[in-house]
């Protein structure tokens, strides 16, 4: 049999089965509607030529990949991941697969990531982007078609599926408060709207409430910034540890058990999101539920409605629910 070296083109299949290199395009892509002899004999000599059609080139050819992009801040984040896994399979549903950017929680880096990877696809899905609200309205406005995910914007058009974080964080500060803590800490996470709404709810609790102290301590996205903040968080005095996101919590949690303060006879945590292993730590933890696969199934419903021309569904804004669980107690008297 002969095979296929680097020079074997469509044009070698054409001319070995005696016709025109558009007939072999169309026998390849299944688009030829011609005498089945014809087809029979052009798929005989790329199979005689060891030939396979650059499926990479077509799809740029015909403008259409069948891929779309995920741009995300920290794929190791278990709730990113989560979304990833659900739009995945719905888009392979409808025959799509989904490339996927990471940009280590870079807001700079965003805009010119998703320019670049929005370039190889046909479409692109920002999650919890941290750029700027001018380049979050830039990127949907030129990279399109575009679904935003955990962010809504004056600035963007989009379609957006987001979660209100802010009201996730009052519902965690009045637990708090209810339970008797007066002085809080809170864990920030990267600058950012993110971490700005989360603030914003904490803030609308101390302003009810008239009598609730809380010290903002540096942090960021990862167990890592959780456990970076521990000498911090027990200089202030704070009774109770609100935490940007279950995985800063993680790690403080786990700093103050090494040094011997209990959780949560000492002070209390909580986190935000949910991440599966919040439910299974000891003490399990204190934590605001974000509804994640069902943020990548809407977004693929939403992404497909733009694919084909049609009009998405309204956006939609989740109200976080709140997990009672063991890390959270009364203030210790």
């Amino acid at each position: 049999m002969a095979r296929r070296s680097s020079a074997t083109t469509i044009s070698s299949v054409a001319q070995a089965a005696g016709v025109s290199p558009a007939t072999v395009s169309r026998v390849m892509n299944g688009r030829f509607f011609g005498e089945p002899q014809i087809a029979e004999r052009v798929r005989a000599a790329a199979r005689e030529l060891d030939y396979s059609p650059n499926h990479l080139a077509r799809s740029f050819a015909m403008g259409q990949t069948n891929a779309i992009a995920f741009l995300v801040p920290d794929l190791s984040n278990p709730t990113f991941q989560a979304v990833l896994t659900s739009l995945s399979k719905a888009a392979a549903e409808d025959g799509y697969r989904v490339l996927v950017a990471d940009s280590a929680e870079s807001a700079e880096d965003e805009p010119v990531l998703a320019a670049e990877i929005r370039h190889r696809c046909d479409a692109l899905v920002l999650c919890a982007p941290r750029m700027t609200d001018d380049a979050l309205g830039t990127a949907t406005s030129t990279l399109g078609p575009v679904v935003v995910l955990n962010r809504a914007s004056p600035a963007s058009s989009a379609p957006t599926l987001a979660v209100d974080s802010r009201a996730g964080f009052e519902r965690l500060a009045h637990h708090l408060h209810a339970l008797g803590h007066r002085h809080l800490a809170y864990v920030e996470g990267p600058e950012g709207p993110a971490n700005e709404n989360r603030l914003r709810g904490i803030d609308d609790v101390r302003n009810s409430v008239g009598d609730l102290t809380v010290d903002r301590i540096p942090g960021g996205a990862n167990s890592q910034s959780g456990l970076d903040a521990v000498d911090a968080v027990t200089r202030t005095g704070a009774t109770a540890v609100l935490a940007f996101n279950d995985l800063v919590a993680i790690g403080l949690l786990h700093g103050l058990t090494k040094k011997g303060i209990r959780v949560p006879e000492d002070i209390s945590i909580t986190g935000f999101d949910d991440i599966p292993f919040a439910r299974f730590m000891s003490p399990a933890l204190t934590t605001a539920s974000v509804p994640h696969e069902a943020l990548g199934a809407l977004a693929w419903n939403r992404m497909r409605s733009l694919i084909d021309g049609e009009t998405p569904d309204h956006d939609v804004m989740f109200q976080p629910r709140l997990e009672l669980r063991e890390s959270t107690g009364p203030v210790r008297r």
